[in-house]
C-alpha cells in the first residue's frame, strides 16, 4: 500500500502509483488496455500538450479560467515538454476509439504539476479540458502532430534526398548504361537521366503533401462534442488557433465545417495516400539500386554501393545492399499502415470517428519511417554509391537493342533480323548490320553511338 495512493473519480475510488502525476481516468486505461504495450506516439503526446497549452491561453483571454490557473497549466506544460514527458503517458494504443483516455492522461498531468505550481486546486476536467471535448481535441491533436512532423521531419529530409540525387546525377553524367524494360534490355540511357527520374518523382511527392498541409492545418477545435461547439465560448476556436499558431510558428486555422472534421477522418486518409504514393517512389529507388548494384560478378555490376556491414554469417566477403532493402521494407510498411487507416477512417459512425488512436499512430508512425529512411538512402547509398564504367561499357557493346535507331532507314522487319543474328551469334550489332545492309561503317557508326542516343538520337 506504501506505493501506492487512492485516487477518485465519477465511477469511485481506485489505487495510483504514488508517484504517479496522472490520476484514475488515466490508470483505468492502464488497468483496461493491457493490449500492445505500445503507447501513443510522443509526436502526438507532445501536439497534445501544445494543444493544451493553448487551449489554456485562449480561456484566459475570454476569461473562462482565471490568469493564474492559465499560467500554471502553461508552464506545465512548458516543463513537461522540456523534460521525458512520455514517461508519464503509459496508455496503450489500442484504447476507447475517441482516444478520451489520452485526453485525460494529459488533463490529469497537467493538472497535478499546474497545482504544484499554483498551490492550490487545478481540476483536470474543469480547468485543462475547458471548453474542450476528447472528440475534437484528439482530431486536433492528429491533425497538429502530422503537420508538424512533416513541415519538421519529413519534408526537409524528402528535399535532402532530391538535394543529394540531384548532385549525384552531375557527377554520373558522363557515364552511359543500357537501359531496361521488362527488365530486358532497352536503348542506351545517361546515369543521370535514371537519377534525375528519380529526383522528379520525389518532388511530385514533396508538391503533393505540401499541397495537403491547409487541410491538414484546419483543425476540429471547437467543436466539442459533436461539432455543435456546446461549453466552449464562440470565440474560442479561432482564439486556440492563433495561440497555437504562436506557440508552433505553424499557421492553424479552424475548421470550416467541424462536424466533418470530428465525424471523419478523410485528411488523415487522404494524407496517409499519398505517404503511401511516397513510400511507392522509395520502393522503386531502393529497388532500382539493388538490381544496378547485383552481383558483382553474376549480376548486373553496374554500381557498387558503399560496404556497410559483412553481408552474411557463412559466407565470408560478401557485402548486401543493406540501406536498399531497410528502405523496401519501409515502404512495405507505410502501405500496411495506410490499409489500416483506410479501414480506420470508414469508423465515422454519425458524429465521431471512434478508430483515432490507430490513426494517429500509423500516421505519425508513416512519417517518421520515412524520414529516417530517405536520409539514410541519400547520405549511405546514394551519395556514395561508385560507377562500374567497364561494366557498362561491356553491355552496351553486346546490346543489339541499339538496332532500333535504324528503323527509319531500314525498317522494323531488317532491324529485328539484325538483332535476333546478333543476339544468337553473340557479336556487336554493328558487324551483324554491316553484313546485312548496304550502310557504310562509318554512318552505322554515328547512328549506333550510344551518347546520341541517349538524346533521342537527335
Amino acid at each position: 500500500m506504501s506505493n501506492f495512493r487512492i485516487e477518485r473519480d465519477s465511477m469511485g475510488e481506485l489505487q495510483v502509483p504514488e508517484q504517479a502525476l496522472y490520476g484514475a481516468q488515466t490508470q483505468r486505461a492502464v488497468d483496461n488496455f493491457p493490449i500492445s504495450g505500445q503507447r501513443m506516439p510522443a509526436a502526438f503526446i507532445r501536439a497534445l500538450i501544445l494543444a493544451k497549452a493553448a487551449a489554456a491561453r485562449a480561456n484566459v483571454e475570454l476569461q473562462q479560467i482565471s490568469a493564474a490557473q492559465g499560467k500554471a497549466i502553461v508552464d506545465a506544460a512548458q516543463g513537461l515538454l522540456e523534460g521525458d514527458f512520455m514517461q508519464h503517458f503509459p496508455v496503450d494504443i489500442f484504447q476507447t476509439g475517441s482516444g478520451t483516455s489520452s485526453n485525460m492522461n494529459a488533463n490529469e498531468v497537467l493538472a497535478t504539476l499546474a497545482s504544484r505550481l499554483l498551490g492550490e486546486p487545478v481540476n483536470p476536467n474543469d480547468h485543462v479540458n475547458c471548453g474542450q471535448s476528447s472528440n475534437d481535441i484528439i482530431p486536433t491533436t492528429i491533425h497538429v502532430s502530422a503537420a508538424l512532423t512533416l513541415h519538421e521531419r519529413l519534408l526537409p529530409a524528402l528535399v535532402h534526398l532530391v538535394e543529394v540525387i540531384e548532385r549525384k546525377a552531375v557527377e554520373v553524367h558522363p557515364f552511359i548504361k543500357t537501359g531496361r524494360t521488362h527488365l530486358m534490355d532497352a536503348m542506351p540511357v545517361r546515369m543521370s537521366q535514371v537519377l534525375e527520374g528519380w529526383a522528379q518523382q520525389l518532388k511530385a511527392n514533396i508538391a503533393h503533401l505540401q499541397d495537403l498541409l491547409p487541410s491538414l492545418q484546419a483543425l476540429a477545435q471547437g467543436g466539442t462534442a459533436v461539432g455543435t461547439g456546446i461549453n466552449a465560448h464562440p470565440e474560442f476556436a479561432a482564439r486556440f488557433c492563433q495561440q497555437l499558431s504562436h506557440l508552433t510558428q505553424v499557421q492553424f486555422t479552424p475548421g470550416k465545417n467541424l462536424f466533418a472534421l470530428i465525424g471523419s477522418q478523410d485528411t488523415a486518409v487522404t494524407v496517409s495516400g499519398q505517404l503511401k504514393a511516397t513510400a511507392v517512389s522509395l520502393m522503386k529507388i531502393a529497388n532500382d539500386l539493388r538490381w544496378m548494384n547485383s552481383g558483382p560478378l553474376a549480376g548486373l555490376g553496374e554500381i557498387e554501393l558503399q560496404g556497410l556491414q559483412p553481408g552474411s554469417s557463412i559466407m565470408p566477403g560478401k557485402v548486401n545492399p543493406v540501406i536498399p532493402e531497410a528502405v523496401a521494407m519501409v515502404a512495405a510498411q507505410v502501405i500496411g499502415n495506410d490499409s489500416t487507416i483506410t479501414v480506420a477512417g470508414q469508423s465515422g459512425n454519425f458524429e465521431l470517428n471512434v478508430m483515432l488512436p490507430i490513426i494517429a499512430q500509423n500516421l505519425l508512425g508513416s512519417i517518421e519511417l520515412l524520414a529516417n529512411s530517405s536520409r539514410l538512402l541519400a547520405d549511405k547509398a546514394i551519395a556514395s554509391f561508385k560507377v562500374n564504367e567497364a561494366k557498362l561499357k561491356e553491355a552496351l557493346s553486346r546490346n543489339p537493342i541499339l538496332v532500333t535507331a535504324l528503323n527509319p532507314i531500314i525498317g522494323y522487319q531488317k532491324a529485328a533480323e539484325i538483332a535476333k543474328t546478333a543476339y544468337r551469334q553473340g557479336r556487336p550489332v554493328i558487324d551483324v548490320a554491316l553484313e546485312l545492309t548496304d550502310l557504310p561503317r562509318s554512318q552505322l557508326e554515328t547512328l549506333l553511338d550510344p551518347e546520341k542516343l541517349t538524346a533521342g538520337g537527335v
